[in-house]
This record gives structure tokens, sequence and C-alpha cells, in this order.
């Protein structure tokens, strides 16, 4: 939703824009189809048929290409094993199918971006094979994840702990870069910083949403820097193991307060380190940054940006590990 706002679709899949640089890199994220159609490279798999008839009955489920959804038919039962080695097994073929047709019509393939929770035993159990099986058919791309985390407070089913602990083995050795985000953090960001009285889970995904476009922006419109996946986990990662990032996001603003600020750059940059704005409940002071990336969108000097790079770096250096 977020993305195809970004490069002005419309939820029947046509082109409503005003400005060439939206179509100049819109076969990003979009294949073009006939009659000027943009159909999104996504697919979208799951072990029972429910959340699939949600996101075909809802704004955008037309925009997706029928075929992209895989789906079973018995659910994984909040069981991690269900999902990596039974019923995920049995369904895992025909995903890589649809992602094999997905990549073969890609002029350069990047990379794979996914979005799972760890806490139910499809997007864990089965969301671990498919990364494992899309990194032995793909060695050399990089495969990013967003993961939902179980949160320390919020909590659905019992065996969240028990799921999560599996997957992240496999996530440390099969993944590349891995965003960890999880609800609790989101619904405060929703109450305190939005101060929206009773967030649905759209307005989490928005947040969500918002964050997965900004690592991709360099790869869809033009910038001073060329930053990409693989450039991003280049500068981030000291060593292959760790790569889990806590994603930060800026200007968060309630909608009535929104004329009162100035989004200067020393702004933006102070909020984005705030705690508060951290999209996974874990306070940044208690431990140490190996590295930070910020990514600016919009108009501003980089001279500036700079400056306060290295503002940030010698005002909080005890946070920063000394290389």
């Amino acid at each position: 939703e977020v993305i195809s706002d970004e490069h002005g679709i419309d939820p029947t899949g046509t082109y409503h824009g005003d400005s060439d640089l939206q179509l100049e890199r819109i076969n990003v994220y979009y294949n073009e189809a006939t009659g000027g159609r943009y159909v999104p490279r996504a697919v979208l798999m799951d072990l029972e048929p429910g959340t699939m008839d949600s996101v075909r009955a809802g704004p955008f489920g037309q925009l997706f290409r029928p075929d992209n959804f895989v789906f079973g038919q018995t659910g994984a039962g909040n069981n991690w094993a269900k999902g990596h080695y039974t019923e995920g097994a049995e369904l895992i073929d025909s995903v890589l199918d649809v992602c094999r047709k997905e990549a073969e019509g890609c002029d350069c393939l990047q990379g794979f971006q996914m979005c799972h929770s760890l806490g139910g035993g499809t997007g864990s159990g089965m969301g671990t094979l498919l990364i494992s099986k899309v990194r032995e058919e793909y060695p050399d791309r990089i495969m990013e994840t967003f993961s939902i985390v179980p949160s320390p407070k919020v909590s659905d089913t019992v065996v969240e702990p028990y799921n999560a602990t599996l997957s992240v083995h496999q996530l440390v050795e099969n993944a590349d870069e891995v965003m960890i985000l999880d609800n609790e953090a989101l619904y405060d960001i929703c109450f305190r910083t939005l101060k929206l009285t009773t967030p649905t889970y759209g307005d989490l995904n928005h947040l969500v949403s918002a964050a997965m476009s900004g690592v991709t922006t360099c790869l869809r419109f033009p910038g001073q820097l060329n930053a990409d996946l693989r450039k991003l986990a280049v500068n981030m990662i000291p060593f292959p193991r760790l790569h889990f990032f806590m994603t930060g996001f800026a200007p968060l603003t309630s909608r009535g307060s929104q004329q009162y600020r100035a989004l200067t750059v020393p702004e933006l940059t102070q909020q984005m380190f705030d705690a508060k704005n951290m999209m996974c409940a874990s306070d940044p002071r208690h431990g140490r940054y190996l590295t930070v990336t910020s990514i600016f969108r919009g108009r501003m000097s980089t001279k500036e940006v700079d400056e306060q790079m290295l503002n940030v770096q010698n005002k909080n250096s005890s946070y920063f590990v000394e290389w």
C-alpha cells in the first residue's frame, strides 16, 4: 500500500502519478502486465486459507497475481515443527515454484525481502524453511527478513518463546539481514507518539511498511548515495552472524501537532535515536551500538547530515563500540 502510493499506483494496478521519477524505476517492485497494469512482484504464502481471503477482500486485493497466493488447508497450529517439517514441507515446493517464476522475470535479482512473525507456527517454522530453501537455490543473493519477535508483555500464544528460539538459530545461519520488530513497541509508538487510542493491525503494518520502503528507497528513487541491500549488509555487518538490526523511524508525530514541528536534520536525528521510536522493545542505552546506518529521504544538504552524524558519534561515544 505504501509502496503503491509512493509510485502513484491505485488499487487496480493502474498508474495515476505525476512524476517521471515514479515510473523510472517502478520495475524494482512491479512487473508491467498487458494494458499498462502494474503487478507487484510478491509471493504470499500461509498454511491456512483464511488470511489469504482477507488480503483478497481488502482494498489492494485485486493488485496481486492470483497465482502468487500459495496456501495450505490445515494451518500450523502455532507449532514450529508442523511449519518446518510436516505441513510446511508439503507446501514448500509450490512456493519455490512461484518464487522461481518471479525470479526469472527479473533482469538483475538483488535479493529477497520476507516478512514473517516468529511467534506462530507458519511464520517461524515454514518461514525459516523457505529461507533455507531459497538460500540453496540463490546462494549469492541477499536474504533480508522483517521478523516480528514475541514481545515481553504482549503475548498471543503460550509457545511463542519456543517458536522464536527455534527460528533464531535458522536466521543466524541462513539470513543476511534481519530487522527485528515487535508488536509491543509498535503499539507503544501508536499510543505515545501518534496518539492513536485504539491502534489496529493496519496502523502497525503502516509503521513497518514505512520502515521497509525506507530500506529500498535508494533502489527506487535517485539519490546521492546509491545504496542497496548488499551495500547495507557490507557496511553494517562486522561478523557474519551479527546481522540483527533494530529499526528506528522518524518523523513520527500525531496528526494534531504536525504543524508545530520543524523537520530539520538535527530534529530527525534526535528522534531517530530515541528509545521511544525503536520498533523493538529494547532500550539501546543498556547495550552498545556496533554500527548505525541512517537513511534520509527528501531535500537536505549532505554536509548537514554528515555534521549531525559526527555530532551523534561524539556525544554518545560511550554507546558506540571502540573498534
